[in-house]
């Protein structure tokens, strides 16, 4: 049978808020039941009368905070959640928790995801909300007619199927009960489901949290409970087991499946068994040796092993004198089947740790024992110093792990077993191996884009940190695995961050920043691209681009080997002159100042780069050039092939360099109060950049009289570094052979809409292919503030410019039609944030936009691997119903009838 691969974990246990916590404990031999003090015992309603008793044992493992819950997060209100079980909420929880350290979004996962999960009996209903008669009056009047707030949020059998809601899962959800040992077989039916393709993925687990938390027992002697307080398995002084509260989930695929999509995996589940003792005992509660064999004999055969490659068990091991040695006859009697070998099998129990969690044992123990094989590290079992008289470990395959030490397989794989037994008789176990070896991936492109999102700007800036910590404790861990697992493998919410790093401490550094988070609109934005003119070219524009993004390096390799026939050089020396020479980047930078070459050259970068930006999903609905720029629109339209479009740029950028020269003068003034300066008619208004500020185009005196009369009029003006005087009656001689030249090569219509610079308005099928429309959009105005209120009109919408600067970047952000709906992206240089490839920060800015790439692509077409990384830091809140308030005597204090939403409710979320 193919192996089922562990790849994700999720839990809290008594001393442990999370998985990290758990193993540091396990590895330092903590034990963390804690001493109860007399105080908290009253607090909890304790009587006095029984905590003084001499047989009462102060002592529990507790879990911390379970009164908190981030209801808004999980899409409920606080009445409902402070109704609801905490073992509901903390199981929920821990679901997605362990969803996101296996590196999985549900929302985009495009297989079935299963739950299988149990709870311990509800005592939050029957402590804190049934104590008042009135509620269960009514609940129960109610019942399978009404109260199905309170029904659905107690009731065993919607632990599971409430996580798959809340999550948005569609496979098999079962709630799974079987006492002691629920969280183990409900693993072990998940994997059942795997393997016979009911799911792609599944979730199991178990939680068990009783109420009070706060108290201890009266021992008695021959019962399960210990006399002192600890839990010691397998040891001579143990006399029983401690129980406490946690939770645990763990993430399944099938290993095929695990190891294609790139997860990390804990280790394999290579067997599995589930039995009954059903009367082979003395009692119902009491263990089975011959039950417990035959499952772990079940388990090894399915695993197709011999039993002396397991070499280490994690037993169920509650620590009671009889049950113990039961459990070392079971399994021996299973491990003799196959080997007579003896000692070669440590063994251990984490009920030593944190004492019995009654639903949520069986997977704990499952946890730990993934984290040993994670990190190939036997760790010690507290509590055993002499072994129990009745167990005579010499004769048997094991021995008791008494400390912290390096876990060797010798050449052959890593195999553990785990058991959990449950009252009742129902048994499981099953048969772990270490993960297998994978091979070195590429370390992918120098800089990564790291992006978070959270539901709320506080819990954004408490992820980035946690990421941020995580990053300085990992700086080894492949920066374009955590890139992949963040970008393909987390939910995506309103704030959000992205950072774009060449290291994990550039990474830590930026995240530790606190740059304003970005808020994407609830609908995916759509995406205009906005392509330069004339102006914004330079030597080495997008060069370290060129250097790192072979699609783009492709494009412009394809166009300048076109171009040579039309330009006669080889554009690529201009656009990526030598760096190492001064002299050749003043020549790059002077020959590109001339139109023939500027033209094509800033095709060439703003083709190939929109054609990067689509390779990774960001497809224009709308697109506007600014002059020479509406070219690369109407050939991504369709309108000109890139042939002709080539051809045409460099015959355009030839024509206009042949005529006579002429100036150009920007003024910080609207339109129309720059016209009625124009009294030479050889000038021109050459284009409208925004309502506040146009450029004016002519022979170089009439420009001249034209800035004294600007400042005359107290109008502020600049001249431009063009030789020529575009868009002016000076380039009236092009108009018979320019006209010619288009109406030479194929026209289509336009299959993206793009905005005419002509009118400023999107461009119609009959104007994109009439030569004479070309013409006049080298001669006219570019209406270029008209054709972003066009665009404006469209929302959510990201304004995105393509090519070198951000000239109209500053534009869009100026314009008055841009509204807090309209995100404005350069592709080059955006705040000189990032070194070596500014694209890239782009992309993150696109992606805080709201939009999401394909992000594959982005990795050149193949998934990388996913990694642990911290999961989401819940805003919690207190949700809670309080028990009546106990007397001085310990007891409880009466209270008057009613609802406890009449009361207690008014401070459920405090």
């Amino acid at each position: 049978m193919e192996g089922i691969a562990i790849v994700g974990l999720a839990g809290r246990f008594p001393g442990a808020v999370d998985v990290a916590r758990f193993w540091l404990n396990l590895k330092n031999g903590l034990e963390s039941i804690c001493a109860l003090d007399e105080e908290g015992l009253r607090a909890s309603g304790v009587p006095s009368s029984l905590y003084h008793d001499p047989a009462y044992v102060r002592a529990r493992g507790l879990l911390e905070d379970v009164d908190m819950f981030d209801a808004p997060f999980f899409g409920c209100t606080p009445r409902e959640a402070a109704l609801m079980d905490p073992q509901h909420r903390l199981f929920l929880r821990c679901a997605h928790e362990a969803l996101e350290d296996a590196g999985h979004d549900p929302r985009r996962y495009e297989g079935a995801i299963g739950v299988y999960g149990g709870a311990s009996l509800n005592t939050y209903l029957l402590a804190n909300l049934c104590r008042d008669r009135a509620f269960i009056d009514d609940f129960t009047r109610a019942f399978q007619a009404g109260s199905y707030d309170v029904l659905l949020g107690n009731d065993k059998d919607y632990v599971a199927t409430r996580a798959s809601y809340r999550l948005g899962l569609r496979g098999p959800s079962l709630t799974i009960q079987t006492a002691c040992s629920t969280s183990l077989v409900a693993v072990v039916t998940a994997c059942q489901a795997l393997a016979t393709w009911q799911c792609d993925m599944a979730l199991a687990g178990g939680v068990s949290v009783t109420f009070p938390q706060y108290r201890g027992y009266l021992y008695e002697e021959g019962s399960i409970m210990s006399r002192d307080g600890h839990c010691r398995p397998f040891d001579a002084q143990a006399s029983g087991t401690v129980f406490g509260g946690g939770v645990g989930v763990v993430a399944l695929k099938r290993l095929s499946d695990a190891l294609a999509d790139g997860d990390f995996i804990y280790c394999v589940i290579r067997g599995f068994a589930l039995n009954n003792d059903g009367d082979a005992k003395l009692s119902y509660m009491a263990p089975s040796a011959d039950g417990q064999a035959e499952v772990i004999a079940m388990a090894h055969a399915q695993a197709g092993i011999s039993a002396d490659t397991i070499t280490y068990v994690e037993a169920h091991g509650t620590g009671t004198p009889v049950g113990d040695p039961i459990e070392i006859a079971g399994l021996t009697r299973a491990f003799r089947a196959s080997t007579s070998k003896r000692a070669f099998c440590r063994i251990g129990s984490v009920k030593g740790n944190v004492g019995h969690l009654e639903a949520a044992a069986g997977v704990t123990g499952l946890i730990k024992t993934a984290l040993m094989l994670k990190h190939r590290t036997l760790v010690p079992t507290p509590h055993f110093s002499q072994a129990n008289p009745h167990i005579d470990f010499g004769s048997t395959p094991f021995a008791v792990q008494t400390r912290l030490e390096p876990w060797t397989g010798q050449g052959a794989p890593l195999r553990a077993g785990v058991s959990a037994f449950g009252v009742g008789g129902t048994n499981a176990h099953v048969v772990l191996e270490e993960a297998p070896g994978l091979p070195t991936l590429p370390p992918g492109r120098p800089h990564q884009v790291l992006v978070l999102s959270a539901r709320s700007a506080v819990a954004l800036d408490a992820a980035s940190a946690r990421l941020a910590d995580d990053l300085e404790r990992h700086p080894q861990r492949p920066l374009a695995d955590v890139a992949w697992t963040l970008q393909s493998g987390r939910r995506l919410m309103a704030h959000r961050r992205a950072v774009a790093c060449a290291s994990a401490a550039e990474g830590a550094a930026a995240l530790r920043a606190a740059h304003p988070p970005s808020v994407a609109p609830d609908s995916a934005p759509m995406v205009a691209f906005l392509f330069p003119g004339q102006g914004a070219q330079r030597a080495g524009m997008l060069a370290d681009t060129y250097a790192a993004e072979p699609r783009f390096r492709e494009q412009v390799d394809a166009c300048c080997e076109q171009l040579q026939t039309h330009l006669g050089l080889d554009l690529r020396s201009l656009l990526y002159p030598d760096v190492t020479s001064q002299e050749a980047q003043e020549e790059a930078e002077a020959r590109l100042r001339q139109t023939a070459l500027t033209q094509p050259a800033l095709f060439v970068t703003e083709y190939a780069l929109a054609r990067l930006w689509m390779s990774w999903g960001i497809e224009p609905r709308a697109m506007i050039g600014h002059s020479v720029g509406e070219y690369v629109a109407a050939c991504l339209a369709g309108v000109f092939s890139l042939e002709d479009a080539l051809a045409l740029v460099a015959a355009r950028g030839r024509l206009m360099q042949a005529l006579s020269p002429g100036r150009m003068v920007a003024v910080r003034a609207p339109e129309g109060d720059v016209l009625p300066l124009l009294d030479d008619p050889s000038l021109s208004i050459a284009s409208v950049n925004t309502p506040q500020a146009c450029v004016v185009s002519g022979p170089a005196a009439a420009v001249d009289h034209l800035t004294v009369r600007l400042l005359e009029q107290g109008l502020g003006w600049r001249l431009l570094a063009t030789s020529h005087a575009f868009h002016s009656s000076m380039m009236e001689p092009l108009e018979i052979p320019f006209t010619q030249l288009v109406q030479d090569v194929a026209r289509q219509a336009p299959r993206v809409p793009f905005v005419s610079n002509v009118t400023g308005r999107f461009i119609s099928p009959d104007e994109a292919t009439d030569p004479r429309y070309w013409y006049r959009h080298l001669r006219g105005a570019v209406r270029f503030a008209d054709g972003l209120e066009t665009l404006c009109q469209m929302a959510p919408l990201v304004l995105l410019e393509v090519g070198p600067g951000q000239t109209l970047s500053n534009m869009a952000r100026q314009h008055p039609a841009r509204g807090p709906q309209h995100a404005v992206v350069a592709s080059d240089g955006v705040d000189g944030a990032l070194e070596g490839d500014p694209v890239l920060h782009a992309l993150g800015q696109l992606w805080a936009a709201g939009v999401t790439p394909r992000w594959m692509d982005v990795h050149g077409g193949a998934p990388r691997r996913r990694v642990s990384l911290p999961t989401y830091p819940f805003e919690e809140q207190r949700c809670w119903i309080a028990p009546p308030t106990p007397s001085e005597e310990g007891a409880p204090a009466e209270r008057s009838a009613g609802s406890p939403s009449a009361t207690a409710l008014e401070n459920a979320v405090t």
